[in-house]
This record gives C-alpha cells, sequence and structure tokens, in this order.
C-alpha cells in the first residue's frame, strides 16, 4: 500500500463488525482509526488514534454530521474509507471530500428506492456513493445501483465483510429459539404494535422460546411491560448473538446485518419494514417481508411450517476484506 494511511471511520457497533476483518489484515503503518462517538464502549477493545465528541442539540442527525466535519483530524491521509448508512459516515465522507481525499465506501450501492424507508440511511447512502472515488459494493445488483446513478467512482464487487466474523464457526444444532429484534427508527412509532403481536405468537406457539434482546432505545424499552411470555434479555454482544441465530429456527427482525448473518447460515429472516434494500435475500427465499404488525401472524404461521432452507447466500463469501485490502494495495494514484 501507498506510504500514507488511510482513515478508517467508525462509530456504532455494526461499523466496527464490518471493518474489523479489515483492520486485522492491514499492518498498522496502513491505516489510523477515527471513532465517531456512537456507542462508546467499543473503546473498551478498540485502541483508536482520533474521537469525536458529539454534541447536545436539538436535532441529533446534525449534531453527528457537523461535529465530524468540524472535528475531523488534521493528518496526512491518503483516504478516508466510511462504511454503511449513517450520519458520521456521510460527515467523514464529505469531511475527506473537502479536503480533497479520497474517498472510500465499503458496502456501497445498497438501494430501497425510498428516502423515507429507510429514513435517513437511504438518503446517506447515496450522497456517499455521489462523491466516493472507490465504491465496494457487496452484490452485483448493488453495483448495477450505482452504475444506473452513474457515479464517477470506480465499483468493485466484493461481498459484504460482515460475513468475514463468520467463516470459522463450526456446525451448531439448532434448537427451540425465535430471535426476534426491533428497534429502528421507522419502527418507533409503532413499536407497542410490534410487541403486542409478537407477544400473542409466543403465547400460540409455546413450543418455541422467543427470545428478545431489548434494545436500550427507550422508545423501544417503554413497551417491554408487553413482552410477558417472551423471553426479554439484555443487548447480547456480537458473539452471543450469532450463537442465538445459529440455534435459532427462525428470525423476526428489523436489521440489516441479521438480514445478511440470517441468510448466511440458512435461516428464513422475517423482515419487519416496508422495504429492504438487500433484496436479493428475497429472490432465494431468505427474506419475507413484513410490512404492518397485523401481518406478522399469518406470515409466521405460514414459514413456520416449513422454516428450513439450504441456499448460498448472496451478500459473499466470507472473504471480502481480503478482496478489499488486494484493492486498495494495488490502487493506481
Amino acid at each position: 500500500m501507498k506510504d500514507k494511511p488511510i482513515l478508517l471511520c467508525f462509530g456504532t457497533r455494526p461499523e466496527w463488525l464490518k471493518i474489523k476483518p479489515l483492520v486485522k489484515l492491514m499492518d498498522r503503518s496502513e491505516y489510523k482509526l477515527l471513532f465517531t462517538g456512537q456507542h462508546t464502549d467499543l473503546l473498551k477493545d478498540v485502541e483508536v488514534d482520533y474521537k469525536i465528541t458529539i454534541s447536545e442539540n436539538s436535532n441529533r442527525l446534525d449534531s453527528i454530521i457537523s461535529d465530524c466535519m468540524l472535528q475531523f483530524p488534521n493528518g496526512d491521509f491518503r483516504g478516508v474509507l466510511v462504511q454503511g448508512d449513517t450520519g458520521s459516515a456521510f460527515g467523514c465522507a464529505l469531511a475527506g471530500f473537502n479536503r480533497k481525499l479520497r474517498i472510500y465506501y465499503l458496502e456501497a450501492g445498497l438501494r430501497s428506492g425510498n428516502l423515507q424507508h429507510p429514513y435517513p440511511e437511504e438518503g446517506y447512502r447515496q450522497m456517499i456513493a455521489r462523491i466516493a472515488d472507490v465504491n465496494f459494493a457487496p452484490t452485483e445488483l448493488s453495483s448495477d445501483n450505482l452504475k444506473g446513478e452513474k457515479v464517477h467512482g470506480k465499483t468493485f464487487v466484493v461481498g459484504n465483510s460482515v460475513l468475514d466474523n463468520l467463516t470459522d464457526l463450526g456446525e451448531c444444532p439448532t434448537e427451540n429459539f425465535i430471535l426476534v429484534t426491533l428497534h429502528r427508527r421507522e419502527n418507533l412509532h409503532w413499536m407497542g404494535e410490534w410487541f403486542a403481536e409478537i407477544e400473542k405468537l409466543a403465547i400460540s406457539n409455546p413450543q418455541f422460546q422467543f427470545v428478545l434482546p431489548i434494545h436500550p432505545n427507550p422508545k423501544v424499552r417503554e413497551h417491554k411491560r408487553l413482552l410477558q411470555t417472551v423471553t426479554v434479555i439484555e443487548p447480547l454482544g456480537h458473539t452471543q448473538l450469532i450463537n442465538t441465530l445459529r440455534k435459532s429456527v427462525l428470525v423476526i427482525s428489523d436489521s440489516g446485518g441479521l438480514q445478511e448473518e440470517g441468510t448466511f447460515f440458512n435461516k428464513k429472516v422475517i423482515v419487519c419494514r416496508k422495504t429492504t434494500e438487500r433484496p436479493e435475500g428475497l429472490e432465494t427465499g431468505h427474506l419475507h417481508m413484513c410490512e404492518t404488525p397485523k401481518h406478522l401472524n399469518k406470515l409466521f404461521g405460514k414459514l413456520i411450517k416449513n422454516p428450513y432452507i439450504s441456499i448460498s447466500c448472496p451478500y459473499g463469501d466470507g472473504h471480502t476484506s481480503e478482496k478489499v485490502l488486494k484493492i486498495l494495495r494495488n490502487e493506481k494514484l
């Protein structure tokens, strides 16, 4: 790789999980780490070079983006690598763009086609891709999305790096778990309705243990009282979550990461959203959309009759970071 380091930006647990395999492969001289301030518990295990402090403001999204831009570190960087769809990813990409640094975008090209679902993530993804010099797309469909938008940067299809964390796991017998996670912004206004329907499922399907690691967001936790039959637990670390996923018969979630990870382990996932930017799993039969809480019972009943599937994961082979690093090291500036 060239002499100057690349600034790798992350602030949330999903972002760290997707750059962690890349960090493991890189020489320490090849990168610097910028922590953008969201999930501070990550700092217990990760030593970073720069930190951003998010200020209090009436609009948190404004604070995240402006603080990333105003506190962006001074340094002689070769470029900036961002991942995913957060406000901090957009803020860091824009800060790098303003400094004429190369922008590398990991997990580029995912599209739902609706700026409101998911909001604001769909907008951030589109804006980052427009200013990126290199877009690392997870699938051919993602690459086609970028070509359709006529983005100026180079595009490489490399898979999704979150799967790189899963390749060394051995066989795991299925137990009677139904893993449930709900937290996304677009579901907060009717989280109580989702929880009420999940509780009904747990009551009417006592042969399964419905396990819900509850998100720390107060707007999620205020509805916890509705879950009396469901096993509600505190948030799990990634290793524990993956172990629970592997043992589960079926997954109910609005998580983007679990759509990919569940598919990797050949789990059917009920996606509690109006749209998904990962439609490849719909075609393989891994993902099943549930747009409203009232549709959950019927869809669950249909899928649980035959929850098993054995089709190759469309989101990557677990070797994305190797491909990304090879491209970074061979890139001609």
